[in-house]
């Protein structure tokens, strides 16, 4: 045990430690893309600025597990409020490590840890008098025989020109108001409909009136020395001009922090009491030298990131709670707040549905960094933004592929030609780049840029930042067009050689500058092992850092240098792929409406093929149909014919693709390693790369053909055929994949076809030949031969957009 904590982070003399949270997110659903932006990716990207200028960094984050949101999602499952968090707290970690969100510790409230820091401040609270007891109004359900918390009712909300029908009795969803249960107009309870009875109750209040003047003078300082976002001033100041009143801190609820006092036993905390608790509990959790972190002022600051609907809880309630201990704890020092992330023409929203969720985005095969990329630009710092297909489209199209892709792409693809052409992969030396004059312009902008990107993103400005990182690209991208260095190395080898290597200088300092927004684009991840510092061959320990101490700051307004002369790049690749208009009309379809919507359209589909399956009549193998317009011979001779190439006698399984590598000897083969059910995985050599990209590929179920002869294609032996459908053109191809859940190994299917697959095709009888014409998708994009679907345990495979397509 305590070999494991030293080597855990605590505070170090001398340096910047910064502690760093996210808004614990609520347990009982799966986060949208709103969720995610305001608080979690919003941390990460600060957290790893921090990280690149050497700062000591801790970020903390972790599920909000308690309270009337996880008891209703419980009741609603029929399941325990344990069970609920032990799944979802599963998917928030999934969600967010497909985000490469780098938390230090993700945690979850629910811990014995959370259950003592918890109950301790309460302790210190009451032993400086700063609750007290009141007796308060609540709704009572006779039908279920029991006090009703916030959330377990519904009604129409009070506020002039709002009247929602839905609102919570904690708030309003649609005008935001903070409310109380009885404050609803027809109250209904959550559980059973019915119409509740106010009642008394006996409750423990913070009494926040009481600690005013030291709050006011803490919010009063520390909201200019810690630049608080401006809707996080605006809405803390309209808590403290509204006048600060007692909050109640207990709840009628069974899940949660018990009340340590024999007359409040049957109580918990109010989920806004302990749940700002569980930044600590959570640091606990990763090491027992947690309070060197929360109780060290002098030498933490503490950075805390949410939507702006948290901002008045951690801006009043947590700092007061705090502060009324008289314990020496390290309070917020910068808050930044976001507005609200809205979805096409409404807004996201768990509780409808509506929107795309953290697990649909994986789903659609746009790579983490594309997501990152577009949320960051896209982040309502100062008003609501909105996420339109469309205009992700844009942004991926023009900013990411036309402007960045295409100058890393034109410098590292020159450097790569063969001396004669270009330089042979090997960095040109640029003894003269201090006296070009083009080069020397361009690094008094670069300089500049600098020192803006530094100063925004210490103020937590990270649009800002994210905006003057690409504004270094588009400077060499027209730094490479002013130079036209495709003419100079034909008639100035040596100005082409300072254009180049101060090029591929921009290039590594780029992936640095970027890194924070998009580190699966500069760095080597699992599924990403085509970017930039492996284009530039270099290890990751090796990137740029922006820390003072080391130089590298001081290094990066001479790009020139950064490179060295000599080193030899890695094989450029393109670093973006273009989203279509066909995807963009595919994506806003399968994402309209609520997830709700989108259950009942998939059951619709499942259905229709179902009752497709009963009308195919099929017997003995063949497919027999009465058509008065073919005569008998005609149906002879087509029964004939499937004898001898029934579909039954191919192979077809469901494969993983576990592998995807370049073929060494060939630009346009991929060459896959797919497991088939077998001990060993097979190798699959395809001319894929024009086509699906290598991301698309990794750790998908697929459609694949067993039972072809190996062939070797320039040297590499293919032992299997992943099967793929094109449009009419040929220009366009996708996989054809099979459902999520299918076995790996399982046959597919064709139901009415009896018979073993060949163990290898005989290619002289040309059965594949004859049976892939009959191969197709339809235009719900199933994958058929002739009208019957390729079928699994799981469901009936199907291909992603390309609609009566040609297998093969």
């Amino acid at each position: 045990m305590e070999d494991e904590n030293e080597r855990k982070k605590v505070p170090v003399d001398g340096k910047r430690n910064v502690l760093i949270t996210s808004a614990l997110p609520y347990v009982n659903n799966i986060p949208h893309l709103g969720n995610i932006i305001g608080s979690v990716l919003s941390a990460d990207v600060f957290a790893r600025y921090c990280r690149l200028r050497g700062y000591n960094v801790l970020y903390i984050c972790g599920t909000d597990e308690y309270g009337t949101a996880t008891e209703t999602k419980a009741m609603e499952d029929n399941c325990s409020p344990q069970q609920i968090c032990d799944k979802y707290h599963k998917i928030h970690k999934e969600v967010y490590n497909w985000f490469n969100i780098s938390f230090d510790e993700f945690g979850r409230t629910s811990t014995p840890q959370q259950t003592e820091v918890c109950q301790s401040i309460f302790k210190k609270l009451m032993e400086n008098n700063w609750l007290s007891e009141n007796t308060m109004q609540q709704l009572y359900c006779e039908k279920c025989e029991r006090f009703l918390a916030d959330r377990l009712v519904e009604g129409i909300c009070p506020t002039l020109d709002c009247n929602y029908d839905s609102a919570r009795g904690d708030q309003c969803e649609k005008c935001g108001k903070l409310l109380n249960p009885t404050e609803l107009k027809d109250p209904r309870c959550k559980i059973c409909k019915s119409n509740p009875q106010i009642r008394d109750t006996e409750h423990l209040f913070l009494e926040l009136p009481m600690l005013k003047e030291k709050l006011e003078e803490y919010i009063n300082n520390t909201s200019i020395a810690g630049c608080w976002s401006q809707n996080a001033i605006q809405a803390t100041y309209a808590w403290l001009r509204e006048g600060l009143k007692s909050r109640c801190i207990t709840r009628d609820l069974k899940w949660g922090v018990p009340v340590p006092l024999e007359k409040y036993k049957n109580k918990v905390f109010y989920v806004w009491f302990d749940a700002p608790i569980g930044y600590i509990s959570i640091t606990a959790c990763y090491t027992y030298e947690w309070e060197k972190w929360w109780k060290n002022p002098e030498n933490v600051e503490l950075y805390q990131f949410m939507g702006k609907d948290n901002v008045p809880f951690h801006t009043v309630m947590f700092p007061s709670t705090l502060i009324g201990t008289g314990e020496n704890w390290t309070l917020m020092k910068s808050i930044s707040g976001t507005e609200y992330l809205n979805y096409e023409a409404g807004k996201f929203s768990k509780s409808k549905g509506v929107g795309v969720f953290g697990n649909d985005v994986k789903d659609t095969k746009i790579p983490a960094e594309v997501w990152r990329y577009y949320l960051l630009t896209n982040r309502p710092e100062v008003s609501d933004t909105l996420f339109t297909w469309v205009d992700l489209q844009a942004k991926l199209n023009t900013e990411l592929l036309n402007n960045l892709g295409n100058f890393i792409n034109r410098v590292l693809s020159f450097i790569a030609k063969a001396p004669g052409l270009g330089y042979g992969s090997v960095i040109p030396d640029a003894p003269a780049a201090e006296s070009h004059y083009l080069t020397k312009e361009l690094a008094n902008k670069i300089s500049a840029y600098l020192e803006q990107y530094i100063e925004a993103m210490e103020k937590v400005k990270l649009k800002q930042g994210l905006k003057i990182g690409m504004s270094i690209s588009s400077e060499g991208n027209g730094y490479l067009q002013e130079s036209q260095f495709w003419k100079l190395y034909k008639e100035d080898q040596a100005s082409c050689s300072v254009v180049m290597r101060t090029s591929v200088g921009l290039v590594f300092l780029l992936s640095c500058l970027l890194e924070p927004f998009m580190p699966s684009f500069c760095l080597e991840f699992v599924l990403y092992d085509t970017k930039v510092l492996k284009q530039l061959n270099l290890p990751p320990e090796k990137r740029l850092s922006l820390c003072d101490e080391n130089g590298d700051l001081e290094r990066a307004r001479k790009p020139w240098e950064l490179m060295p002369a000599g080193h030899k790049i890695g094989t450029p690749e393109p670093l973006f792929n273009e989203l279509r208009d066909e995807d963009v009309e595919f994506f806003r379809e399968k994402f309209s409406g609520s997830q709700a919507d989108r259950i009942v359209k998939a059951e619709a589909e499942a259905k229709k093929m179902t009752e497709k399956l009963k009308e195919t009549k099929i017997s003995d193998g063949n497919k027999k149909k009465q058509k008065s317009s073919k005569c008998e011979s005609e149906v002879q001779r087509k029964k004939s014919c499937e004898s001898k190439a029934s579909i039954s006698r191919l192979d077809i399984r469901v494969g993983l693709i576990k592998e995807v590598r370049k073929h060494p000897d060939a630009d346009s083969l991929y060459v896959k390693e797919v497991d088939v059910g077998e001990v060993a995985t097979r190798t699959v050599v395809s001319g894929l790369v024009k086509h699906v990209p290598r991301e698309e590929m990794l750790n998908q179920k697929v459609c694949v053909l067993c039972n072809l002869k190996p062939a070797t294609m320039r040297g590499v032996k293919s032992q299997a055929m992943v099967l793929t459908a094109s449009d009419e053109s040929g220009t366009k191809v996708e996989l054809v994949a099979a459902p999520n859940s299918a076995s790996v190994g399982e046959r597919v299917t064709f139901p009415g076809f009896e018979g073993q697959p060949d163990h290898v095709l005989n290619p002289k009888k040309k059965i594949w030949e004859t049976l892939k014409s009959d191969l197709h998708t339809d235009t719900q994009l199933f994958a058929f031969y002739n009208d019957v679907p390729f079928t699994t345990s799981a469901g009936v495979c199907k291909v992603k957009s390309i609609s009566n397509g040609v297998i093969s």
